[in-house]
Parts: C-alpha cells; structure tokens; sequence
C-alpha cells in the first residue's frame, strides 16, 4: 500500500542523511574517526607500480629430491640393502640394485605405510613417479606432485611478498595469484619500484656457517664469494642456523665503530645452538651468508649465550633497514623473477580520473535531462533518488574504504542506467493502471506492486552476474562487479523506499489531480 509511518519515514531520511555525510567525508576532512574514511584510488586512478613476478620452483624441487636422495640411502642401509650409484640427475633421483633387492625395493615405494620419506605422506601415489628398467630405479614427482608443490611454494611466496610490501607501508596493495607460479603486485601511488623490485627479487635465506681450511669437512664445503668484493672464501655446508630462528632484526647504530648494523635476536632454540656453536668454536670465522653470499664473516671471539647479536657489512642505513626487513619477513621458498613491469604515472590516473568524472556525468546529465522532460514532477523524484542512490553506493564503498579504479566507475555509471531502468518500468505501469483505475491512490499502488516482479527478475540476474565476475575474475573486473552489486542494493532501496516515499507524500496532497503522469 501507500502508506508509511512516520517511522519509517524518519529511519528513510536518516539513513539517507548518514550516507550523504559518509560520501561527504571523500571531499571535506572530519573530526569523527568514522567520517573521515575516504576511497582509495586504484592503480589506473591514482597511478602507480605494476609487477609481475614468476616462482623459479627449480631450486625447491631439486631441494626435495636432494632430501630425498638422503633418506632413501640411509632408509636402504638400516634395511641392509645394498643400492649402487645413487645421484640426482635433471630432477630424477636414479640408482640401481641388484636382483636379489629389486622387488623389496618396490614393495617399499608401493607400501603406503612405509617410512621411507618423512615428506611421502605428503606425496602419496600419484605424486610421485617410480619406473624401474633393467634394476636401474627413476624417481621424480609425477605431474600432480610438482602441481601440488608449485601451489605451496606460490602460497608462501604470497605471505612473505605480502609481509614485506605491509612492512615498507605501502597504501592499499593489491597482491594476487596468477596461475600457480605466479603473483600479481599492483602498488597504487608508488611510481619508484626500485626498491620494491629490490625487496621482492631477493630470497633472503639467511645461514649461519663456519668459514673452514679443511676440505675434507664431513658436511662437504663449498667457496663463496663476499657480498661487497670478488674475494672468495670456504665455507662448511654444515648450517649452524638459519634465518628461521630469527625473532626480530633492526637496524641499529653501533657506537663503539660509529657503524650502522643490523641487530638480531633468535629464539630459544636458535639461541641455543648459537651459544654451543660459538662456545666450541672461539677462534674460528663465523661466515654469515644471505642468498648464497657472504656478508660478513667475523671471528668469534667469546660465547654469545644472550641469543642476540649484529650483522655488519658496510651497511648504509637504507641498506640496512631493507636487510632488517627482508630477515623480519622471512625467506621466500623459491626465487623470484620480475618478468613484466609497467609504471602508471600520476598524470596518466588523473586523465583516467577526468574521462571517467567526464562520462559520468554527460550520462547523469542526459539521464535526468530525458527523465525529466518525459516524467515532469515525477522525473524530478527520479532524478533526486538517482542523486541519493550515488551517495548510498559512495557511502559505502568508503565505509570499506575500497578501492576504486576505472571499471569501478563504469559500474557506478551502469548502477544509473539500471536505476533509471527500475522507475520507467514503474511509471509505465502506472500509466496503464490509470487508464483502468479512476483512483489515483490505487494506480499508482498498483504499478508498484506489478512491477516488482519484472524489476527483481532484472536486478537479481545481474546480481548473480556480479558475483560469478567478482569470484572469477581479476583485479579491474572485481571492481567493476563490486560496484555494480553493491550498485544493484542502492538502486532497490532507493527505488522503493526513497522514490515510493517521495511519490507517495506528492500523490497524497493531489490524488483527485487528473493527469498526474
């Protein structure tokens, strides 16, 4: 019916009052925390970075299977089972065994139960593929296996680019999956990636190991180059500790050398171990190597029990910070190449922002124009909800504090077309009931009530629209469907709260007017 209580009517135009101040609050600065939320521009807006990085899982893959490699001869030799020429080769792990052992070998791999590989219940059959030809075994993930592996490498790498893009407090980034060895990074005002593709390009797999002369160290050695020179130097593949013992890590200014350093401190369990290692070996160099480098390697000179200690190498206080960060955040699972960047300048995102405002409001403008011209009074009600209706959808993205881009205007600009499209409909049907209905009360109830059906069929299916487009698409397409779904509520309570409320409070002071539409 036409009718509204004044309760009603007072809720309606408080409503509608709070979200034309929230709206407000992107234009002028308020005092209240809550009024002074504003939309965050997206990168075509506001400009910015753009990165595409890729996951090089070589290096984990490998890493596995070398884990592998180990578990597999002392799994066989615990066994007393002789296996010959054990090696990893192109990402196959190959060895071969002599008849007597062959078909225990396989009962092994087949038996779901066995302990052979901590990490084979993680990768149970069909993970990963065993071929044996002429007692000669092949050993590899099979194709669900590197899947299953790329994912969880992808999944890290998410987390840690994530932590270390929060740590610089960089405003709204967007940070997203592209397949399953890629990730997406937008940085909305940021037009210097430098040192964004500085953090992001490196692993930060910090160890701790002993610089050694003796060749024949039972872990193996490796040579390293230092960091800031070509010197090389030995050191143990024994790993002392590594960078997930870390706690906390910052820069600090030493004042004894007047020299910037990074200051860590480990937990319990690292602490332990560096208080053993340094205690047993007093004298030595302890070689602190950060993605396969040598920063520094000072010579222990006491027991460090405390479980805190500092990294110097030269360090600016800039370079510093970052390492203090990269530590902070924690190492990356694989490496990571950039393989495409674009810079958005902020010239570029305010020409966007102008053509988008420009076509926003030539469409508004023509809209009420028509609206107003076919409809009279009530084009003018129309035309008030459409205003009311933007700054609903306005009020709330910016109580989200969402983030806008150029497809999310054009769903603002659709949500206006739809909006329009749910009064014609209403009007129109009010115009047939008055040719059968001499009451105006009635005619206008009536068209209300038998275009509702029509005007939800529309809206619903564009609904479930923007939500299949906001699950299943990227970056630009979410904005626009979240625009427009949010658009679609606005535009039904504006429609026929606001819009039945205004037409109802002119209908009732002139219902015995003829001709009213």
């Amino acid at each position: 019916m036409l009718y509204f209580s004044k309760l009603r009517i007072i809720t309606i135009f408080l409503l509608s009052l709070v979200f034309i101040l929230i709206a407000s609050s992107n234009l002028f600065n308020f005092d209240n925390k809550f009024l002074n939320k504003k939309i965050n521009l997206g990168l075509d807006l506001q400009g910015g970075s753009y990165l595409l990085l890729e996951i090089d899982n070589t290096p984990v893959i490998e890493q596995k299977l070398q884990n592998l490699t180990t578990t597999i001869r002392n799994y066989f030799k615990e066994k007393n089972i002789r296996i010959k020429n054990l090696k990893l080769l192109d990402q196959q792990i190959i060895f071969s065994v002599d008849d007597d052992f062959k078909q225990t070998i396989l009962d092994e791999f087949n038996n779901q139960e066995s302990d052979l590989n901590p990490y084979y219940p993680r990768f149970k059959k069909h993970q990963l593929d065993i071929i044996e030809k002429d007692n000669i075994f092949y050993v590899s993930f099979s194709d669900q296996g590197i899947v299953k592996l790329k994912t969880s490498s992808q999944d890290q790498a998410l987390e840690i680019v994530r932590r270390r893009i929060d740590e610089i407090g960089t405003n709204e980034p967007n940070i997203l999956k592209r397949g399953n060895d890629r990730i997406l990074v937008e940085l909305p005002g940021l037009d210097d990636p430098m040192r964004i593709k500085s953090l992001l390009g490196k692993t930060a797999n910090l160890t701790f190991r002993f610089v050694t002369n003796n060749q024949e160290d039972s872990f193996g050695t490796e040579k390293l180059k230092y960091a800031d020179t070509s010197e090389e130097a030995t050191v143990s593949k024994r790993i002392i500790l590594s960078g997930d013992n870390l706690l906390d890590a910052q820069p600090r200014m030493n004042s004894e050398t007047n020299e910037t350093v990074v200051s860590f401190t480990l937990d319990r369990v690292g602490a332990k171990r560096f208080g053993k290692a340094t205690s047993t070996g007093i004298g030595k160099q302890l070689a602190i190597v950060l993605d396969g480098k040598i920063i520094s390697a000072p010579v222990i000179r006491d027991t460090i029990a405390s479980g805190s200690g500092q990294i110097s190498g030269g360090f600016t206080f800039q370079s510093a910070t970052d390492l203090a960060l990269l530590l902070r955040s924690g190492a990356l699972p694989a490496p990571m190449n950039i393989i495409e960047e674009r810079t958005v300048g902020p010239d570029l995102g305010q020409d966007s922002i102008n053509a988008g405002m420009i076509a926003l409001a030539i469409g508004f403008v023509l809209v009420i124009i028509f609206i107003f011209t076919k409809y009279k009074i009530f084009g003018l009600i129309t035309n008030v909800t459409l205003i009311i209706n933007l700054f609903l959808l306005i009020g709330i993205l910016t109580i989200f504090e969402a983030t806008l881009t150029l497809p999310g205007i054009a769903g603002i600009i659709l949500t206006v077309g739809m909006a329009v499209d749910a009064n014609v409909l209403i009007f129109e049907r009010i115009k047939e009931e008055l040719k059968n209905e001499k009451n105006n009360l009635i005619a206008f109830d009536s068209g209300y009530t038998k275009s509702r059906t029509a005007i939800l069929d529309a809206n619903i299916t564009t609904l479930l629209a923007a939500i299949i487009l906001f699950f299943m698409g990227s970056g630009p397409i979410k904005g626009f469907s979240l625009t427009l779904g949010i658009g679609i509520f606005t535009t039904l309570f504006s429609v026929y709260f606001i819009a039945r409320l205004l037409t109802v409070l002119y209908v009732s002071k002139n219902k015995e007017k003829e001709g009213l539409i």
